[in-house]
């Protein structure tokens, strides 16, 4: 069906549900189970949910060689089609957007509709200046002092100043526990990563949902994307990086509402 072959699809991945399909790219650090772990259950309420662990994550052996931009978008489609399904909707969060972006762009007969989260069309300075320390703190091993950094980069203003000292102590610890082995690379592919060829070619009906008090992909990234992808709408969310712990529900039901109203299951 693509002018472009797809490869055997290797990369573990996470299969729920039945229905329409969904196929799920992970942001940086994190896999499938850790971006979307709260909403997994809604997702796939009424849709096939399907996504993909990168190298370094979950049980996808770490990369010996630097990650590429078309072999996570490919192995994305590939785990969709592996499952059964011909066509399907995708959504990129963070370092995921990219991978979605490019996986539309390449086998745009297989996607019907594309949700984008948290996420950016290429570096901007912020970034150039982020990736670097996030990548140098985790190849430290320095678990504790990586989890302060992220907390503090990644919750919006309004949650972590609502913490008590317990609590962010709490939030500190698990995200410790759940660095992945794979984020020197996943960081520096995000350094690499550029998809604003991609945009104009993007078919598929698109919502990008900016989440407002993001320290790590701004707004302007937000609002680039939007523009420069044909009919693409905006909303906004008003939480940091993490729309999973700040707003996991309202997150949930502009994916699932956006997917309805084009057919990807209610």
């Amino acid at each position: 069906m693509s002018a472009h072959t797809l490869p055997e699809a290797t990369f573990a991945r996470t299969v729920l549900g039945s229905g329409p399909g969904l196929a799920l790219a992970h942001g940086a650090g994190s896999s499938t189970a850790g971006t979307y772990g709260p909403i997994l259950e809604n997702l796939a309420a009424h849709r096939t949910v399907v996504g993909i662990d990168y190298p370094g994550s979950g049980d996808t052996p770490r990369s010996t060689t630097p990650l590429q931009l078309d072999d996570l978008a490919d192995q994305l489609v590939a785990a969709a089609v592996a499952e059964g399904l011909d066509t399907f909707a995708l959504h990129g969060y963070s370092l995921g957007g990219p991978v979605a972006i490019r996986a539309a762009a390449r086998h745009p007969e297989r996607v019907t509709a594309l949700v984008l989260t948290a996420t950016f069309p290429h570096r901007d300075h912020r970034l150039a200046l982020a990736l670097p320390v996030w990548r140098k703190l985790a190849e430290s091993g320095d678990r504790e002092l990586l989890a302060q950094f992220m907390t503090m980069m990644a919750l919006g203003a309004d949650a972590l100043e609502s913490m008590p000292d317990e609590q962010l102590q709490q939030i500190v610890g698990f995200t410790a526990a759940g660095v992945e082995g794979g984020t020197p690379e996943h960081a520096e592919l995000g350094l690499r990563a550029d998809v604003r060829d991609d945009l104009a070619r993007i078919k598929a009906p698109t919502l990008v949902i900016s989440t407002t008090q993001d320290w790590f992909t701004s707004t302007r990234l937000h609002r680039r994307l939007a523009d420069g992808i044909p009919g693409a709408e905006l909303v906004e969310i008003p939480t940091g990086h993490l729309p999973m712990v700040e707003r996991p529900e309202e997150w949930q039901k502009l994916i699932t509402d956006f997917l309805a109203q084009h057919h990807q299951g209610a």
